[in-house]
Protein backbone atom coordinates (compact mmCIF):
# COMPACT_ATOMS: atom_id res chain seq x y z
CA UNK A 1 0.00 0.00 0.00
CA UNK A 2 0.96 3.59 -0.94
CA UNK A 3 0.58 6.40 1.32
CA UNK A 4 -1.52 9.20 -0.47
CA UNK A 5 -0.68 12.79 -0.31
CA UNK A 6 -3.96 14.02 -0.52
CA UNK A 7 -5.93 16.18 1.90
CA UNK A 8 -9.39 15.13 2.70
CA UNK A 9 -12.17 18.42 1.79
CA UNK A 10 -14.16 19.73 4.97
CA UNK A 11 -17.26 19.93 2.82
CA UNK A 12 -18.85 18.01 -0.20
CA UNK A 13 -16.56 17.50 -3.66
CA UNK A 14 -16.11 16.17 -6.95
CA UNK A 15 -13.21 14.10 -7.34
CA UNK A 16 -12.08 13.09 -10.69
CA UNK A 17 -8.93 10.83 -11.84
CA UNK A 18 -8.67 8.25 -14.79
CA UNK A 19 -9.68 4.57 -14.06
CA UNK A 20 -7.03 2.45 -11.91
CA UNK A 21 -5.54 5.73 -10.37
CA UNK A 22 -6.58 4.77 -6.39
CA UNK A 23 -9.70 7.33 -5.74
CA UNK A 24 -12.16 4.55 -4.29
CA UNK A 25 -8.84 2.63 -2.39
CA UNK A 26 -8.08 6.28 -1.02
CA UNK A 27 -11.64 7.28 0.02
CA UNK A 28 -12.42 3.91 1.59
CA UNK A 29 -8.89 4.31 3.77
CA UNK A 30 -9.94 7.97 5.01
CA UNK A 31 -13.84 7.20 4.97
CA UNK A 32 -14.13 3.71 6.57
CA UNK A 33 -17.82 4.45 7.62
CA UNK A 34 -19.53 6.31 4.85
CA UNK A 35 -22.29 5.15 2.79
CA UNK A 36 -21.07 4.12 -0.41
CA UNK A 37 -23.04 3.96 -3.55
CA UNK A 38 -20.96 1.71 -6.14
CA UNK A 39 -22.51 2.89 -9.51
CA UNK A 40 -19.70 0.43 -11.23
CA UNK A 41 -22.01 -2.26 -9.56
CA UNK A 42 -25.21 -2.73 -12.61
CA UNK A 43 -27.35 -4.06 -9.63
CA UNK A 44 -26.78 -0.86 -8.00
CA UNK A 45 -27.26 0.98 -11.03
CA UNK A 46 -30.62 -1.00 -11.88
CA UNK A 47 -31.72 -0.56 -8.59
CA UNK A 48 -31.17 3.34 -8.59
CA UNK A 49 -33.13 3.29 -12.44
CA UNK A 50 -35.81 1.98 -11.18
CA UNK A 51 -36.63 3.42 -7.92
CA UNK A 52 -34.37 6.86 -7.96
CA UNK A 53 -36.32 7.57 -4.66
CA UNK A 54 -33.99 4.44 -3.26
CA UNK A 55 -31.51 7.07 -2.96
CA UNK A 56 -32.74 9.90 -0.84
CA UNK A 57 -34.14 7.32 1.55
CA UNK A 58 -30.75 5.66 1.96
CA UNK A 59 -29.03 8.96 2.70
CA UNK A 60 -32.30 10.21 5.28
CA UNK A 61 -31.46 7.45 6.98
CA UNK A 62 -27.80 8.23 8.20
CA UNK A 63 -26.91 10.14 11.26
CA UNK A 64 -26.22 13.52 11.48
CA UNK A 65 -22.59 14.68 9.84
CA UNK A 66 -22.38 11.72 7.83
CA UNK A 67 -20.52 10.61 4.57
CA UNK A 68 -22.19 9.85 1.87
CA UNK A 69 -19.94 8.40 -1.55
CA UNK A 70 -21.19 7.91 -4.95
CA UNK A 71 -18.62 6.14 -7.07
CA UNK A 72 -19.13 6.78 -10.65
CA UNK A 73 -21.28 9.42 -10.69
CA UNK A 74 -20.84 10.15 -14.39
CA UNK A 75 -22.82 6.97 -14.90
CA UNK A 76 -26.26 8.38 -12.94
CA UNK A 77 -25.86 11.76 -13.25
CA UNK A 78 -29.61 12.31 -12.29
CA UNK A 79 -28.90 11.97 -8.76
CA UNK A 80 -26.79 15.08 -8.56
CA UNK A 81 -30.29 16.48 -8.52
CA UNK A 82 -31.21 15.10 -5.36
CA UNK A 83 -27.56 15.66 -3.89
CA UNK A 84 -28.73 19.17 -4.11
CA UNK A 85 -32.23 18.81 -3.14
CA UNK A 86 -30.14 17.15 0.13
CA UNK A 87 -27.84 20.06 0.40
CA UNK A 88 -30.01 22.56 0.03
CA UNK A 89 -32.36 21.07 2.73
CA UNK A 90 -29.62 20.13 4.89
CA UNK A 91 -26.57 22.09 4.22
CA UNK A 92 -24.57 20.94 7.42
CA UNK A 93 -26.27 17.41 8.05
CA UNK A 94 -24.79 15.76 4.90
CA UNK A 95 -20.98 15.55 3.32
CA UNK A 96 -20.86 14.06 -0.10
CA UNK A 97 -17.74 12.62 -1.93
CA UNK A 98 -19.09 12.52 -5.46
CA UNK A 99 -16.07 9.76 -7.39
CA UNK A 100 -15.83 10.28 -11.71
CA UNK A 101 -13.48 9.12 -13.99
CA UNK A 102 -15.47 11.26 -17.01
CA UNK A 103 -16.82 14.62 -16.68
CA UNK A 104 -18.16 14.05 -20.27
CA UNK A 105 -21.58 13.13 -19.63
CA UNK A 106 -21.85 15.86 -17.17
CA UNK A 107 -20.80 18.17 -19.25
CA UNK A 108 -22.95 17.32 -22.18
CA UNK A 109 -25.82 16.28 -20.45
CA UNK A 110 -25.41 19.85 -18.73
CA UNK A 111 -26.75 18.47 -15.36
CA UNK A 112 -26.56 19.82 -12.12
CA UNK A 113 -23.35 20.34 -10.64
CA UNK A 114 -24.43 21.66 -7.62
CA UNK A 115 -24.19 25.71 -7.99
CA UNK A 116 -21.11 25.65 -5.97
CA UNK A 117 -21.94 23.65 -3.41
CA UNK A 118 -19.11 21.17 -4.11
CA UNK A 119 -15.64 21.43 -5.12
CA UNK A 120 -13.30 20.11 -7.35
CA UNK A 121 -10.11 18.07 -6.54
CA UNK A 122 -8.59 16.06 -9.17
CA UNK A 123 -6.75 12.68 -8.36
CA UNK A 124 -3.60 11.02 -10.40
CA UNK A 125 -1.44 8.07 -10.45
CA UNK A 126 1.31 7.58 -8.01
CA UNK A 127 3.92 10.65 -7.43
CA UNK A 128 7.33 10.23 -6.34
CA UNK A 129 6.93 11.30 -3.33
CA UNK A 130 4.16 9.04 -2.52
CA UNK A 131 6.58 5.78 -3.80
CA UNK A 132 9.48 7.16 -1.41
CA UNK A 133 11.51 8.11 -4.32
CA UNK A 134 12.15 4.45 -4.73
CA UNK A 135 12.12 3.56 -8.13
CA UNK A 136 14.14 2.25 -11.48
CA UNK A 137 13.74 5.15 -13.72
CA UNK A 138 13.75 3.09 -16.43
CA UNK A 139 10.98 0.41 -15.07
CA UNK A 140 9.11 3.67 -14.19
CA UNK A 141 9.46 4.88 -17.77
CA UNK A 142 8.87 1.49 -19.72
CA UNK A 143 5.70 0.90 -17.20
CA UNK A 144 4.55 3.80 -15.61
CA UNK A 145 2.57 4.75 -12.31
CA UNK A 146 -0.61 3.22 -11.96
CA UNK A 147 -0.98 1.40 -7.92
CA UNK A 148 -1.28 -1.37 -9.46
CA UNK A 149 1.50 -1.24 -11.90
CA UNK A 150 3.44 -0.69 -9.08
CA UNK A 151 2.29 -3.19 -6.38
CA UNK A 152 2.89 -5.70 -8.89
CA UNK A 153 5.58 -5.02 -11.06
CA UNK A 154 5.85 -8.29 -12.40
CA UNK A 155 2.36 -8.49 -13.76
CA UNK A 156 2.61 -5.41 -15.33
CA UNK A 157 2.04 -6.21 -19.00
CA UNK A 158 -1.02 -8.00 -18.39
CA UNK A 159 -2.22 -5.17 -15.73
CA UNK A 160 -1.33 -2.22 -18.52
CA UNK A 161 -2.58 -4.49 -21.47
CA UNK A 162 -6.36 -5.19 -19.42
CA UNK A 163 -6.68 -1.77 -18.71
CA UNK A 164 -6.02 -0.02 -22.42
CA UNK A 165 -7.96 -3.25 -23.87
CA UNK A 166 -11.16 -3.07 -21.31
CA UNK A 167 -10.94 0.39 -20.09
CA UNK A 168 -9.92 2.98 -23.45
CA UNK A 169 -11.17 0.67 -25.92
CA UNK A 170 -14.59 -0.99 -24.71
CA UNK A 171 -15.73 0.94 -21.78
CA UNK A 172 -15.52 4.61 -23.63
CA UNK A 173 -17.53 3.15 -26.40
CA UNK A 174 -19.93 1.37 -23.55
CA UNK A 175 -20.53 4.82 -22.19
CA UNK A 176 -21.53 5.87 -25.68
CA UNK A 177 -19.21 7.99 -26.00
CA UNK A 178 -17.13 6.47 -29.19
CA UNK A 179 -19.80 4.43 -31.55
CA UNK A 180 -17.36 3.34 -34.24
CA UNK A 181 -14.58 1.25 -32.40
CA UNK A 182 -12.10 0.01 -35.21
CA UNK A 183 -11.69 3.48 -36.16
CA UNK A 184 -10.97 4.77 -32.13
CA UNK A 185 -8.52 1.60 -31.95
CA UNK A 186 -6.70 3.15 -34.89
CA UNK A 187 -6.71 6.43 -33.97
CA UNK A 188 -5.49 5.35 -30.05
CA UNK A 189 -2.48 3.51 -31.97
CA UNK A 190 -1.31 6.45 -33.78
CA UNK A 191 -2.19 9.09 -31.15
CA UNK A 192 0.25 7.12 -28.86
CA UNK A 193 3.11 7.32 -31.16
CA UNK A 194 2.20 10.94 -31.12
CA UNK A 195 2.54 10.93 -27.51
CA UNK A 196 4.82 14.33 -26.23
CA UNK A 197 4.99 15.58 -29.81
CA UNK A 198 3.40 18.61 -31.60
CA UNK A 199 -0.18 17.62 -32.69
CA UNK A 200 -0.89 17.70 -36.30
CA UNK A 201 -4.56 16.78 -36.17
CA UNK A 202 -4.57 16.53 -40.08
CA UNK A 203 -1.42 14.30 -40.13
CA UNK A 204 -2.79 12.01 -37.29
CA UNK A 205 -6.23 11.85 -39.71
CA UNK A 206 -4.26 10.60 -42.16
CA UNK A 207 -2.44 8.19 -40.41
CA UNK A 208 -4.95 6.39 -39.12
CA UNK A 209 -7.26 6.55 -41.85
CA UNK A 210 -10.36 8.64 -39.92
CA UNK A 211 -11.60 11.98 -40.30
CA UNK A 212 -10.20 15.39 -39.54
CA UNK A 213 -13.31 16.01 -36.89
CA UNK A 214 -13.57 12.81 -36.11
CA UNK A 215 -9.87 12.57 -34.53
CA UNK A 216 -10.69 16.24 -33.42
CA UNK A 217 -13.73 14.42 -31.31
CA UNK A 218 -11.65 11.51 -30.39
CA UNK A 219 -9.26 14.07 -28.61
CA UNK A 220 -12.33 16.13 -26.83
CA UNK A 221 -13.04 11.88 -25.48
CA UNK A 222 -9.47 11.65 -24.27
CA UNK A 223 -9.31 14.66 -22.47
CA UNK A 224 -12.34 14.51 -20.66
CA UNK A 225 -12.01 10.71 -19.69
CA UNK A 226 -8.84 12.42 -17.97
CA UNK A 227 -6.95 10.31 -20.08
CA UNK A 228 -4.49 12.49 -21.57
CA UNK A 229 -4.57 16.72 -21.65
CA UNK A 230 -3.37 19.33 -23.92
CA UNK A 231 -0.34 21.62 -23.16
CA UNK A 232 -1.19 25.06 -25.59
CA UNK A 233 2.00 26.72 -26.96
CA UNK A 234 3.20 29.86 -25.49
CA UNK A 235 3.43 32.92 -27.53
CA UNK A 236 6.38 34.53 -26.16
CA UNK A 237 7.33 37.19 -29.00
CA UNK A 238 4.93 38.88 -31.59
CA UNK A 239 8.14 38.99 -33.58
CA UNK A 240 9.52 35.36 -33.14
CA UNK A 241 7.53 32.89 -35.11
CA UNK A 242 6.55 30.59 -32.71
CA UNK A 243 5.12 26.66 -33.05
CA UNK A 244 1.28 27.30 -33.31
CA UNK A 245 0.15 23.79 -32.38
CA UNK A 246 -0.68 22.20 -28.92
CA UNK A 247 1.53 18.83 -27.48
CA UNK A 248 -0.74 16.05 -26.69
CA UNK A 249 0.51 13.98 -23.72
CA UNK A 250 -0.99 10.77 -22.28
CA UNK A 251 -1.66 10.69 -18.57
CA UNK A 252 0.70 7.68 -17.60
CA UNK A 253 4.16 6.50 -19.49
CA UNK A 254 2.88 2.57 -18.92
CA UNK A 255 -0.55 3.36 -21.10
CA UNK A 256 1.21 4.84 -23.89
CA UNK A 257 3.66 2.07 -24.25
CA UNK A 258 0.60 -0.55 -23.71
CA UNK A 259 -1.41 1.30 -26.47
CA UNK A 260 1.63 1.08 -28.39
CA UNK A 261 1.80 -2.68 -27.79
CA UNK A 262 5.46 -1.88 -26.56
CA UNK A 263 5.31 -3.09 -23.18
CA UNK A 264 6.80 -6.41 -24.18
CA UNK A 265 9.99 -5.17 -25.85
CA UNK A 266 12.69 -3.29 -24.18
CA UNK A 267 12.78 0.52 -23.50
CA UNK A 268 14.32 2.10 -26.24
CA UNK A 269 16.49 5.18 -26.39
CA UNK A 270 14.48 6.83 -28.51
CA UNK A 271 11.65 6.57 -26.27
CA UNK A 272 12.95 7.85 -23.53
CA UNK A 273 13.11 11.37 -24.12
CA UNK A 274 9.14 11.80 -24.92
CA UNK A 275 8.01 9.11 -22.26
CA UNK A 276 10.27 11.31 -19.67
CA UNK A 277 8.85 14.61 -20.57
CA UNK A 278 4.82 12.35 -19.94
CA UNK A 279 6.85 11.73 -16.11
CA UNK A 280 7.61 15.30 -15.47
CA UNK A 281 4.66 16.24 -16.79
CA UNK A 282 2.49 13.97 -14.50
CA UNK A 283 4.77 15.40 -11.47
CA UNK A 284 3.78 19.25 -12.20
CA UNK A 285 0.44 18.11 -13.08
CA UNK A 286 0.02 16.25 -9.72
CA UNK A 287 1.65 18.70 -7.22
CA UNK A 288 -0.48 21.95 -8.79
CA UNK A 289 -3.42 20.06 -8.02
CA UNK A 290 -2.34 18.44 -4.24
CA UNK A 291 -0.92 21.63 -3.15
CA UNK A 292 -3.63 23.71 -4.98
CA UNK A 293 -0.64 26.04 -6.39
CA UNK A 294 -2.96 27.39 -9.40
CA UNK A 295 -1.65 28.15 -12.69
CA UNK A 296 -1.41 27.47 -16.08
CA UNK A 297 1.23 24.93 -18.01
CA UNK A 298 2.17 25.55 -21.85
CA UNK A 299 5.30 25.07 -23.73
CA UNK A 300 7.47 27.83 -25.89
CA UNK A 301 9.06 26.25 -29.73
CA UNK A 302 10.14 27.41 -32.75
CA UNK A 303 10.68 26.07 -36.09
CA UNK A 304 14.66 26.41 -35.94
CA UNK A 305 14.20 23.95 -32.79
CA UNK A 306 14.38 26.76 -29.66
CA UNK A 307 12.52 25.10 -26.95
CA UNK A 308 11.13 24.83 -23.64
CA UNK A 309 9.19 21.76 -22.38
CA UNK A 310 7.26 23.24 -20.00
CA UNK A 311 6.58 26.85 -18.76
CA UNK A 312 4.57 27.39 -15.51
CA UNK A 313 2.79 30.72 -14.98
CA UNK A 314 0.13 32.35 -12.50
CA UNK A 315 0.01 36.01 -12.80
CA UNK A 316 3.03 37.47 -13.74
CA UNK A 317 5.19 34.99 -12.23
CA UNK A 318 6.74 32.13 -14.66
CA UNK A 319 9.18 29.22 -14.26
CA UNK A 320 10.62 27.28 -17.56
CA UNK A 321 11.40 23.48 -17.25
CA UNK A 322 13.47 21.90 -19.87
CA UNK A 323 13.68 17.72 -19.65
CA UNK A 324 16.23 15.71 -21.29
CA UNK A 325 17.04 12.22 -20.81
CA UNK A 326 20.68 12.62 -21.61
CA UNK A 327 22.96 10.82 -18.76
CA UNK A 328 25.26 14.23 -19.06
CA UNK A 329 24.44 18.13 -18.83
CA UNK A 330 25.44 19.73 -22.04
CA UNK A 331 25.15 23.74 -21.93
CA UNK A 332 23.74 24.22 -25.54
CA UNK A 333 20.63 21.76 -24.06
CA UNK A 334 19.61 25.40 -21.98
CA UNK A 335 20.00 27.52 -24.60
CA UNK A 336 16.26 28.48 -24.82
CA UNK A 337 16.36 28.60 -20.82
CA UNK A 338 19.06 30.73 -21.17
CA UNK A 339 17.70 33.16 -23.46
CA UNK A 340 14.23 33.96 -21.44
CA UNK A 341 15.98 34.17 -18.32
CA UNK A 342 18.07 37.33 -20.06
CA UNK A 343 14.90 38.35 -20.89
CA UNK A 344 13.10 38.18 -17.47
CA UNK A 345 10.43 35.91 -19.46
CA UNK A 346 10.74 33.17 -16.52
CA UNK A 347 11.97 34.09 -12.97
CA UNK A 348 13.59 30.68 -12.75
CA UNK A 349 14.85 28.22 -15.02
CA UNK A 350 15.69 24.26 -14.35
CA UNK A 351 16.86 21.04 -16.61
CA UNK A 352 15.77 18.14 -15.69
CA UNK A 353 17.75 15.37 -16.68
CA UNK A 354 18.77 11.12 -15.99
CA UNK A 355 22.34 12.42 -14.93
CA UNK A 356 23.47 12.37 -11.07
CA UNK A 357 24.91 15.50 -10.39
CA UNK A 358 23.34 18.75 -9.38
CA UNK A 359 24.64 21.70 -10.99
CA UNK A 360 23.72 25.30 -12.00
CA UNK A 361 25.27 26.72 -15.19
CA UNK A 362 24.77 30.54 -14.77
CA UNK A 363 21.10 30.96 -13.31
CA UNK A 364 20.31 27.57 -15.06
CA UNK A 365 19.36 24.60 -11.85
CA UNK A 366 20.58 21.10 -13.31
CA UNK A 367 18.47 18.41 -11.32
CA UNK A 368 18.24 14.83 -11.77
CA UNK A 369 14.93 13.59 -12.07
CA UNK A 370 14.99 12.02 -8.45
CA UNK A 371 15.33 15.51 -6.78
CA UNK A 372 13.42 17.36 -9.18
CA UNK A 373 10.77 15.39 -7.61
CA UNK A 374 11.80 15.92 -4.21
CA UNK A 375 11.96 19.52 -4.81
CA UNK A 376 8.53 20.19 -6.26
CA UNK A 377 6.94 18.21 -4.04
CA UNK A 378 8.46 20.49 -1.17
CA UNK A 379 7.24 23.64 -2.98
CA UNK A 380 10.81 24.81 -4.60
CA UNK A 381 9.85 24.26 -7.95
CA UNK A 382 6.45 25.94 -7.89
CA UNK A 383 5.80 28.45 -4.90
Amino acid sequence: MFHREYELPKGSFFLFGPRATGKTTWLRGVLPEALWIDLLQMREVLDLTRQPELFRSRVEGRPGNSWVVIDEIQRLPHLLDEVHSLLAAHPKRYRFAMLGSSARKLRRLDVNLLAGRAIRRDFFPLTGREMGYEFDLDELLAFGCLPAVRTDVAGAVDLLDAYTATYLREEVQQESLIRDLPSFSRFLDVAALANAQVTNVASIAREAGVARPTVQRYFEVLVDTLIGVWVRPWRASARVKEVGHPKFYFFDTGVVRALRGATRDRLESAERGPLLETLVLHELRAHMAMAGTGGELSYWATPSGGEIDFIWRRGARAIGVEVKASHRYRPEEAAALREFLARRRIAAAYLVYDGREILNDRGIVVLPVREFMKRLAGGAIIP
